[in-house]
């Protein structure tokens, strides 16, 4: 394991007021999103979309680090030139996703397990040759009637904290996401409490496995109530309970936490990243970032369609989600930001 690699590489993921760009969905997934949209759900039109996020002119001058999926490491643009590559020219890191999805945990119904350990030491020796410097692994905690078990924390814990040790082996930064959905009609109250459970029993085990702090990067979660619940706190109080949250739980060790945006609008994802780096920066030890999916490509999605045509005008709506995110970062969102860019559609994230 070479340390300061490590830590060089985790600090270049927060590095000039940056964010991650996560465009590591499953093809299955991607499939459902195209297919909400009209476009063909074929190998083609996946890499093309792809190309067309990664070639987004100065997209890196916002975006320090890219989350692919494994079809997209080992695709190339139309010119041939793998997109890996296309990463790196664009001055951005290339990083990917390793695990196998959330399945049902056996004796918890309802509950999830993330599965992806076996032959994960290969798989991320060869990711590293094709180009990745970090890598991400996501688990999810549900809230409901009598759950989150004790038990499902520790499993999914215990499995974070064993990919994380093998990810710095194999000389990669590894992105430890705990994720306590927005899925149901909990209140902001509940959704930190069961965060800071998680992430207590993560970094315990994260210990235990003798994983670098100081060379991981943490993507958790904000404190924000359920998508269903009546009672929607104010951006200010969101900002509050996730900065507690945060500083009761993650070690100073920890160079960056980049949020992800769960179910959040675009707009809300970069308000509320606002407002903690705007009433809280000067007092944290870690940098507060963000790692959005949805909250970065949904507007380009819509506006693409599939057409070529369409493809400036997408990169566009991208880009300008990402300079919305990176004042975000600094503390110098404004609403009237919205009203800036191009058309960005729904400006659905989740």
């Amino acid at each position: 394991m070479n340390s300061q690699a490590l830590m060089d590489t985790a600090k270049a993921l927060a590095a000039g007021g940056k964010g991650i760009l996560a465009m590591d969905e499953s093809n299955p997934t991607c499939n459902s999103r195209f297919r909400k949209l009209g476009i063909p759900e074929t190998v083609e039109a996946r890499r093309a979309y792809r190309e067309l996020l990664l070639t987004t002119p100065c997209l890196g001058d916002c975006i320090s680090g890219v989350i692919l999926f494994d079809e997209t490491i080992r695709q190339t643009r139309k010119d041939g030139t793998p997109l890996g590559e296309v990463v790196i020219d664009a001055a951005m890191i290339p990083g990917i996703k390793v695990d196998l999805g959330a399945k049902d945990l056996a004796g918890y119904p309802g509950e999830k397990i993330t599965e992806g350990l076996d032959g994960l030491r290969g798989r991320l020796a060869e990711y590293f040759l094709l180009g990745a410097r970090f890598a991400k692994w996501r688990a999810v905690i549900k809230i409901g009637e009598s759950i989150p078990s004790r038990g499902c924390i520790e499993a999914n814990a215990q499995a974070l904290a064993r990919y994380a040790a093998l990810c710095q082996e194999a000389g990669l930064v590894p992105i430890v996401e705990p994720e306590v959905l927005m899925d149901g009609d909990h209140t902001m109250g509940r959704c930190g409490e069961v965060t800071e459970v998680a992430l207590r029993t993560v970094f315990a085990e994260l210990s235990a496995q003798r994983v670098m702090l100081e060379g991981m990067v943490l993507k958790p979660n904000m404190v924000i109530a359920g998508l269903a619940c009546s009672a929607q706190n104010p951006v200010e109080e969101v900002a509050s309970a996730t900065m507690q949250c945060l500083r009761r739980t993650v070690p100073a060790a920890v160079p960056v936490i980049a949020f992800l945006s769960g179910g959040q609008l675009a707009s809300d994802a970069s308000a509320h990243l606002n407002a903690m780096n705007e009433g809280y920066k000067s007092q944290l030890p870690w940098a507060l970032s963000f790692s959005f999916a949805r909250a970065l490509q949904q507007s380009a999605l819509e506006i693409w369609r599939g057409y070529d045509t369409q493809v400036f005008l997408a990169q566009q709506a991208l880009h300008h989600r990402a300079a919305c995110n990176q004042a975000a970062r600094r503390g110098a969102y404004t609403p009237e930001m919205e009203m800036m860019g191009v058309r960005t559609g729904k400006e659905e994230d989740q």
